[in-house]
């Protein structure tokens, strides 16, 4: 009955999905007819030149540019959405994710830091240390938050998110201090920190494949117990699941997942935060269910943010802010209604 229902809602989002990363394809100041998009793609997945009747300027401009920059849109708001999912169901809490741990505070300060390392002449390959300084980044806060939560041995909700917020106040504050040492161009750091898909290429979709495969499995494989979870840590116990284990396992995967997003995308907001939230109320809590779906979701709603900031605003806007935009009201509409209806909908 499960797989079923998996395939009820996973095939038309699929559909829609493969659909939105055709019709993306053929906007931009260059319009390209989606039959030469399919075309283009094909000879590119199997390795062969394009029709010599289709503009080969059409070709590179599809395959080389915007391609890399699609798929980067649905990875990284696969990642977003699976990691927010998993935050939400360990936190029990559905205002959580990457960022109330601090997570992609993290990153963004070890990406930061390398832009101004290079600033004052310090030669680094921005292509690999950014993403290995974010990953570090990420990590080191993840690290931190759980050494400050490890007084309370059950890793409690309440433990994390409170050591969260207290590393996420430092390390924006530390982003704060290395605006000030990049002066002149400190725009580099301000652009990175609004979140943009414009640097995307096929290297990067080369690290987003595997880690968003790697992640998404590992949170599926875990959901059956996630969900045993919601019933509380004592039940979850007594049924043989090692909250403590699960949670340190989950939160480590998740921070990787995010980690990555962040070094290719910079800041994008509240994906994660949307995406699960809205799912849960349309399909339920089960978490089986629900973490690959916030995969393709996430995918598909970010594709078409960015699609929206590059190929149909007069000017592109920051993917990060045009998420924060739309997802900033949600937030406070969320927010409120918990006051009024209780704690959470787990």
């Amino acid at each position: 009955m499960l797989i079923a229902h998996r395939i009820a809602f996973l095939i038309p989002l699929v559909v829609a999905l493969v659909f939105a990363i055709a019709l993306s394809a053929t906007l931009g100041y260059l319009h390209v007819p989606i039959a030469d998009v399919f075309v283009i793609l094909w000879s590119k997945l199997i390795s062969q030149a394009p029709p010599a009747d289709l503009d080969p300027v059409a070709s590179t401009v599809v395959a080389d540019v915007r391609m890399p920059r699609i798929l980067a849109a649905v990875l990284v708001g696969g990642l977003l959405g699976v990691s927010g999912a998993v935050f939400q169901a360990i936190l029990l809490n559905p205002l959580a994710d990457s960022y109330t741990l601090g997570i992609s505070t993290g990153a963004a300060f070890g990406a930061s830091l390398v832009i101004v390392l290079q600033i004052f002449g310090l030669s680094l390959p921005a292509g690999i240390s950014i993403p290995i300084f974010a990953f570090v980044g990420g990590a080191a806060t993840l690290a931190v938050v759980l050494f400050l939560a490890a007084g309370d041995r059950s890793l409690s909700s309440t433990s994390l998110i409170l050591a969260g917020v207290i590393v996420s106040a430092i390390l924006s504050a530390a982003i704060g201090f290395l605006k000030f040492l990049a002066d002149e161009q400190v725009g580099l750091i301000i652009f990175w920190l609004m979140g943009s898909l414009a640097g995307a290429a096929w290297s990067n979709i080369g690290l987003l494949i595997p880690a968003s495969l790697a992640g998404t499995l590992v949170a599926i494989y875990f959901s059956r117990d996630l969900n045993i979870m919601a019933t509380g840590d004592r039940a979850a116990t007594s049924l043989g699941i090692n909250t403590v284990r699960l949670r340190t396992i989950l939160l480590t995967v998740s921070t990787l997942m995010t980690a990555l997003a962040v070094s290719v995308s910079g800041i994008i907001g509240f994906v994660g935060l949307i995406v699960p939230h809205m799912l849960r109320h349309i399909v339920g809590p089960d978490n089986r269910l629900l973490i690959p779906l916030s995969f393709f979701t996430g995918g598909l709603l970010l594709l078409i943010a960015d699609t929206i900031t590059r190929a149909i605003l007069p000017v592109e806007v920051p993917i990060g802010v045009l998420t924060a935009l739309l997802g900033g009201p949600f937030f406070c509409i969320l927010f409120k209604r918990r006051q009024q209806h209780g704690k959470s909908d787990f």
